[in-house]
């Protein structure tokens, strides 16, 4: 059965998924880059966007665990681009350029209609407005029977969570204070929810957490 999960979410010590002042110099928020470092520098990155190089080990491994087996993903208007209210033209094709790394259909949560775009390397962008579950609806069906990734930001996977809808979270805690910006778990209560942590494992650049839901660690 189809799972949904979160991979290679990075946080700060201090909770935050990311930094404040989103901006076409600063996708990641002010500060919000060295969240990252750890699966910047991981070989599985690198290839997945075509790129020679890089890191293996345990970092690498996480990384590769996070495109095993996914069909789809559902992602924040925020992961797609800057542009904040109506779209003024198809201009904007997203963060990475014309060979993004989802390389499959990737669902947009938004509150402005535009048409779907065909990008390079399998993937496709579909702007979704009429919410969450119509967005996972649409990702399972997509999906084919594999998994199904929610990749951010903070506020999209927030929801997915307090709906109680997320089978399994990988977070990486990366040593950087953000003081500000986008935080991750404020006021959700993760085992009234039915999670539970299951993998610990630090590296000299991250702390990998695993939480799963109680019922999808019985079906593994």
């Amino acid at each position: 059965m189809s799972k949904i999960r979160v991979h290679a979410f990075s946080l700060s010590v201090d909770g935050y998924g990311a930094g404040p002042n989103q901006d076409l110099d600063n996708p990641l928020g002010v500060g919000g880059f060295g969240l990252h470092t750890w699966i910047f520098e991981s070989r599985a990155f690198r290839e997945h966007l075509g790129m020679e190089g890089g890191i293996t080990g345990i970092d690498d491994d996480f990384t590769k665990r996070g495109f095993e087996n996914i069909g789809a993903w559902i992602l924040g208007r925020n992961m797609f681009g800057p542009v904040r209210g109506p779209w003024p033209d198809e201009e904007w094709k997203g963060w990475w350029g014309k060979n993004p790394p989802y390389h499959c259909d990737a669902f947009v949560l938004t509150h402005y209609a535009r048409p779907s775009l065909k990008m390079e390397g399998d993937t496709t962008f579909h702007f979704v407005t009429d919410g969450m579950h119509a967005a996972l609806e649409r990702a399972k069906a997509a999906a084919g029977g594999k998994d199904i990734r929610i990749g951010g930001g903070a506020e999209t996977i927030r929801q997915y969570l307090q709906a109680g809808l997320i089978d399994e979270m990988h977070l990486a805690i990366s040593p950087v204070l953000l003081g500000q910006g986008e935080h991750l778990l404020t006021n959700i209560d993760l085992p009234s929810l039915g999670y539970e942590c299951t993998e610990h494992v630090p590296t000299s650049l991250t702390t990998h957490i695993v939480i799963a839901k109680r019922n999808s660690i019985t079906q593994k």
